[in-house]
């Protein structure tokens, strides 16, 4: 399917009316009720989402676009457009995500440039409506507020497009939804979650909650651990997006991929297997044909790591180095959703996350804690 990059003076587009100008419905075409769409139509719709998640990063970024590159536009009776409803939302969307970048300004956070591609991954008719999956992959540039941020942070996110035909030819787009239950940065604002807590199984250790309040006096890392901190660091921004094929990897489906990433990379790092049945917590071990629950579980990670004493718990996410591991519960339901691992930290304090099935290089734990206020947070010291 087509790929598409859109870039400007900063390196993203900001055209949130291209329903009218860029791609316009046709009079002639597709049916009333069409029961499928061919490659310009799939082009269109690919052509369209790029428009909209490109005008969300282009909010994040500091300056002005000047200049649009928009690429040749689909050949009539194959177009797409934002209906009226859709448009009103993502001009919402696009000011909460101002709103956000002003937040993050304030807290010493922005970004001097972005770019954003999407590809179209499936899409299918159903009823005559036309629902299409697309893959974003957006990269930001950190402004150097302090001089020692990273370069640039990166992610891959998956969307759900909602198609309508329109009388007389053509396609509005009726609604854009995640598909990852962890937003990114250029996300709008998750809702707060109903939270129905449950406890710990049986004689589990429990790890605390730490708190978010940047930025917490620093625990200096024992650096006589006989573990390689850079090693795991390396390994993780390694394959942050390209996936070790040595290793088997996890879709959301089957449990998301991130404990799983984490251990490779600890394991890069120097841990080494404790083996043993494979569903007790205090084993942890990778196979050619399984491995031990801990090895790819959030919480089964959790109880292994502090069960063999190979983590301590921080009290505060932002004490965290290279090499520690940050674990979220997003629902507040006790328990943990996704693991992640610093591979970088300036000299303000502030933690770098890189993590997969959200493929992320990189994220600063101030991003995730603004995208995520609801959420309780563990930080562990390996």
């Amino acid at each position: 399917m087509k790929s598409l990059t859109l870039r400007s003076a900063v390196g993203v587009v900001a055209s949130i009316a291209v329903s009218a100008v860029l791609v316009p419905a046709s009079s002639a075409g597709a049916a009333a009720r069409p029961d499928r769409v061919d490659k310009a139509a799939v082009e269109s719709f690919g052509r369209i989402a790029g428009e909209v998640l490109a005008d969300r990063t282009a909010a994040m970024v500091d300056g002005r676009p000047t200049e649009t590159e928009h690429g040749t536009p689909p050949p009539s009776g194959n177009t797409a457009r934002l209906s009226p409803g859709t448009e009103r939302s993502e001009r919402a969307v696009v000011s909460s995500l101002r709103l956000r970048k002003k937040k993050l300004a304030s807290l010493g956070e922005a970004y001097s440039a972005g770019s954003t591609r999407v590809t179209v991954d499936s899409s299918r008719v159903t009823g005559g409506q036309a629902t299409v999956r697309v893959t974003e992959r957006t990269v930001l540039t950190y402004r150097k507020v302090r001089g020692d941020e990273p370069g640039t942070t990166g992610f891959r996110a998956h969307h759900e497009l909602s198609f309508a035909p329109v009388r007389g030819g053509g396609w509005e787009l009726t609604a854009v939804q995640p598909l990852d239950e962890m937003p990114q940065v250029n996300a709008p604002a998750p809702a707060a979650p109903a939270v129905q807590p449950r406890s710990a199984a049986g004689d589990t250790p429990s790890a605390p909650e730490a708190g978010v309040a940047p930025f917490a006096k620093r625990v200096p890392k024992n650096r006589n651990t006989g573990y390689d901190y850079a090693a795991m660091a390396a390994y993780a921004e390694k394959y942050w997006k390209n996936h070790n094929p040595d290793y088997r990897a996890y879709s959301l489906g089957a449990g998301g991929d991130c404990t799983n990433f984490v251990s490779q990379a600890l394991k890069a790092g120097g841990w080494k297997h404790a083996p043993g049945r494979a569903g007790d917590y205090d084993k942890w071990w990778y196979g050619s044909d399984t491995q031990s629950d801990s090895w790819v579980g959030a919480d089964e990670w959790s109880w292994f790591a502090l069960n063999s004493k190979r983590v301590k718990s921080l009290s505060n996410v932002y004490q965290m180095e290279v090499g520690d591991v940050l674990q979220a519960d997003f629902d507040g339901d006790g328990s943990k959703d996704h693991t992640m691992l610093v591979t970088y930290r300036n000299s303000l304090g502030m933690p770098y996350l890189t993590y997969h099935s959200y493929d992320t290089y990189r994220r600063s734990m101030l991003s995730l804690a603004v995208m995520s206020p609801s959420a309780k947070w563990y930080a562990y010291r390996t």
